[in-house]
């Protein structure tokens, strides 16, 4: 597929102060509907109150504006990275999702204080070396990120921890982070040697060169963030280019970062010979661009619709989505172009375009793992179909999503072939489809992608447990139904 973003490629702290103009086109019709009944609250840190299924029914077309919740990745290191930075931070926007609500009580639990305001959350650090050791496991529940990530800056405590999470998440792997943990000296011990409950029995570690053999960028920042307490300089060599936001974040709060090619440098602050110290920042977190897909496929579904989606993150490492979706024929511009602590920000306009479809395999796959719910979800309103390939890493994310995507494309009535490694969806030549009750497994992007999917569907869509947006978007259905008309 050809590239449109010509600054993919380019770091965004290089792009500091300068313009961006970039269009693409693309048309879109449609429009989400559903009965929204109740919805958590807006900030998202609270329980989830929505309720179990959700009703989506056929729109017309998308119009008006959105602003989708903070950026979940960034929100993520930026709490972490509070937490062991001197003096306090301030990070407003924080992701209104589930999963960074866990990180939030980790850091608690370790002995940050952690103080919250609708959608702004402070946080008053403790240092490096100055976290304590919790009395209860920490909880991770079902993010895989909090887990990862936690897993570097634990093993380099000088005490033991247990970090748990939900079901689903005792499931997904985790000896891809621990083996490179291993080599930095961590002693860390894990159900069958792969699978959570994780025991950190944190100490000294040591600086590695780390060639990754799977492109990760939650395995390449667990290793970054062990970096800290390592003495000299840790490596990691990537074999291919992952998003970069734990790079950025590290050198915002103070630490020194060198980047050449798919290499990426830290250097240990503590120790007695790596110098300085992470201090506090008062941070602005951008939309998360993950979210905003969603909104960028509906819209596009119908002729019809012209949405504006304000401050979302546009990081070159994370555009390639949109490369997708403007090779696919999608009208998409980028407007108010801007820098912000390192992350590119900006609105997209969007309107209704007839999608060509195409083939998702290779490289970019790490670069939009998280959107091919979506894309696979858009396969049957397209004109030559969707295939994914080279894409094995979903079968063990929140749940099999190549497995639940066949499953629910296959209830609305889509022509589908299931691969070990992805999945071939026929285009609009094999049918329309129609509403059917869909099983998100507990997993929010194929929530949210089959509610994307019935707002063209023939009839009414019912998506079961529709809670479970709220991991990464407790007020989605809210959003859509705001924007959809009939």
């Amino acid at each position: 597929m050809k590239k449109l973003s010509a600054w993919t490629g380019l770091n965004a702290r290089d792009q500091r102060g300068r313009k961006f103009a970039r269009g693409f086109t693309a048309k879109a019709e449609r429009r989400v509907a559903q009965d929204v009944l109740t919805q958590a609250p807006r900030n998202g840190h609270a329980k989830i109150t929505g309720v179990k299924k959700q009703t989506v029914r056929p729109a017309r077309n998308l119009t008006g504006g959105v602003e989708p919740p903070g950026d979940k990745s960034i929100s993520h290191r930026y709490a972490m990275l509070a937490a062991l930075a001197e003096g306090a931070s301030e990070l407003r926007h924080f992701a209104a999702a589930v999963d960074c609500h866990s990180t939030l009580e980790c850091m608690r639990a370790l002995g940050a204080e952690v103080k919250e305001e609708k959608d702004t959350v402070r946080i008053t650090g403790r240092g490096l070396r100055g976290l304590k050791s919790s009395w209860r496991a920490l909880d991770a529940g079902n993010s895989g990120t909090t887990m990862r990530l936690l897993t570097g800056i634990l093993a380099g405590q000088k005490f033991t921890s247990k970090l748990t999470g939900d079901a689903s998440l005792q499931k997904r792997p985790m000896k891809r982070v621990v083996e490179p943990l291993r080599a930095m000296g961590a002693d860390i011990r894990a159900r069958e040697d792969k699978f959570a409950p994780l025991e950190i029995h944190g100490g000294s570690l040591h600086a590695i060169d780390f060639q990754a053999p799977m492109a990760s960028a939650q395995v390449k920042s667990a290793v970054l963030l062990a970096g800290l307490f390592a003495e000299g300089e840790t490596s990691v060599t990537e074999p291919a280019r992952t998003r970069d936001h734990t790079e950025l974040a590290l050198e915002e709060f103070g630490a020194t970062i060198e980047k050449h090619g798919k290499t990426i440098r830290v250097r240990g602050v503590s120790g007695g010979n790596g110098g300085g110290k992470l201090r506090g920042r008062s941070l602005d977190i951008p939309g998360d661009l993950s979210s905003a897909v969603f909104f960028v496929a509906a819209a596009s579904l119908f002729p019809d619709s012209n949405l504006l989606i304000h401050n979302v993150g546009l990081n070159p490492t994370r555009t390639a989505i949109l490369d997708v979706f403007a090779s696919m024929g999608a009208s998409i511009q980028m407007m108010s172009l801007r820098s912000a602590n390192g992350e590119i920000v900006g609105d997209l306009a969007v309107k209704g375009a007839a999608l060509k479809g195409g083939t998702i395999a290779g490289e970019q796959i790490p670069l939009v793992i998280d959107e091919l719910p979506m894309l696979a979800a858009l396969g049957p309103y397209t004109e030559e179909g969707i295939e994914i390939r080279d894409a094995a890493e979903l079968r063990v994310k929140e749940s099999d999503r190549i497995a639940a995507l066949a499953e629910n494309l296959r209830r609305m009535g889509a022509s589908v072939e299931e691969r070990p490694d992805g999945l071939r969806v026929e285009g609009r030549k094999a049918g329309k489809l129609r509403g059917a009750e869909i099983e998100p497994h507990g997993d929010h992007r194929i929530a949210m992608a089959f509610a994307v999917a019935g707002l063209a569907a023939e009839g009414s869509t019912l998506i079961r447990d529709a809670d479970c947006a709220g991991v990464s978007y407790p007020t989605f259905f809210e959003d859509l139904e705001r924007v959809a008309e009939r």
